[in-house]
């Protein structure tokens, strides 16, 4: 787990960089996949490529 300090009581500062520490770490999102459960290999294969090509299209937008 990430840790800040707050410095000057900026909290609302430290809160933000708490923020982007775990998304940068992705840990919501592994602490989602745990609560789904065990996911069969190709499933999880499937769901990864499905992933991908979101971000392959997020991207290409972004870039037009």
């Amino acid at each position: 787990m990430a840790s800040v300090v707050v410095r000057n009581g900026d909290v609302d500062g430290a809160l933000r960089s708490m923020k982007q520490k775990n998304a940068r770490e992705g840990l919501l999102k592994k602490a989602r996949e745990r609560q789904d459960g065990y996911k069969k290999p190709g499933v999880r294969r499937r769901e990864k490529k499905k992933e991908g090509t979101k971000n392959t299209r997020k991207r290409e937008r972004n870039y037009r």
